[in-house]
């Protein structure tokens, strides 16, 4: 009976040693194996593996590609300008031994070693660059010369930097309203200049229309005086025939005329005498046969009290 109580507590030892003997590493991860902390070897094939019961011990490490987010940093460019930037990296562990030896198992150790090193990178390469040239089509170059120093110095922690990217570059706070007040003063000196271009070519257009008007309508006064004086002279010529034909009828006429003009407003008075030339037709005692007689002859002045 003890015997077989000795024998099952042996079988059930070595199945909980052979089970502790066994470990699996998977496609997503590589594996160091440590005996009494320190590295033993690193496995990287997947698949069951076997180790030392009680002895060794297992650190895995994840082999795909990691991501780290930097916090803004505030980067001084070539040409004075303040930035502040927000990266990202995306690294690999590559040496599981040496990442083990110099950062430690745990991966949220190499996370502050990579934002100096990052930083530092930004900070040295953006230094010599302009704001014009981070927003152009040199920013590739620049980022990749970023990669380059931060990969440099991240080798030495066992650690391949795949990519580094500049997420965000704002300007700070200050830098921003100044930027928008001398872009406000900018348009409005835009504007103002196209105000003052308007302004002078309205002041053209409308000197070039009243030059224009004062043209035609001098051309037009000349032709209507023109066309005036031509009508005035064949009117006197017209009354010069006629009054060559009967002499008697235009003095008539002319006499008529003289009456109409001073009586036509029926307020005017003359003081004349009963022989005065004005009223020569109306003392004739018959009428002349060829002047026709006017049936009611115009009102004679009333003479002044």
């Amino acid at each position: 009976m003890n015997r077989a109580l000795i024998l099952g507590g042996v079988a059930a030892a070595a199945l909980i040693a052979a089970a502790s003997a066994l470990f699996t590493v998977k496609e997503t991860e590589q594996v160091l194996v440590t005996q009494f902390g320190e590295p033993v070897r690193v496995i990287d094939d997947p698949g069951l593996h076997m180790k030392i019961p009680l002895v060794q011990s297992v650190i895995s490490f994840d082999r795909r590609l990691l991501d780290y987010d930097a916090p803004g940093e505030e980067v001084i460019l070539a040409d004075q300008r303040r930035l502040i930037m927000d990266s990202f990296t995306r690294f690999r562990i590559t040496d599981p031994l040496l990442f083990y030896q110099t950062v430690g198992a745990q991966e949220a150790g190499i996370r502050g070693r990579l934002s100096s090193i990052v930083v530092s990178a930004l900070r040295r390469v953006l230094g010599n660059e302009t704001l014009l040239a981070v927003l152009s089509s040199d920013r590739g170059r620049i980022m990749g010369e970023i990669q380059r120093q931060v990969n440099e110095e991240a080798r030495r922690f066992g650690v391949a930097v795949e990519d580094v990217r500049i997420r965000r570059a704002d300007l700070p706070e200050e830098n921003t309203q100044a930027i928008l007040q001398r872009m406000q003063s900018e348009r409005e000196r835009v504007a103002r200049e196209a105000r003052a271009e308007g302004g002078e070519v309205a002041a053209r257009v409308r000197a070039g229309a009243e030059r224009e008007r004062t043209v035609i309508l001098a051309e037009s006064q000349a032709q209507a005086d023109t066309l005036r004086g031509q009508g005035d002279q064949e009117a006197i010529r017209l009354f010069a025939e006629a009054a060559q034909g009967d002499t008697e009828f235009w003095r008539f006429y002319r006499s008529m005329q003289a009456y109409r003009e001073a009586f036509s407003d029926g307020e005017t008075r003359l003081i004349l005498t009963p022989d005065s030339e004005f009223f020569r037709y109306f003392r004739q005692a018959a009428p002349n046969p060829t002047v026709p007689v006017p049936s009611e002859a115009p009102p004679v002045a009333a003479p002044a009290p």
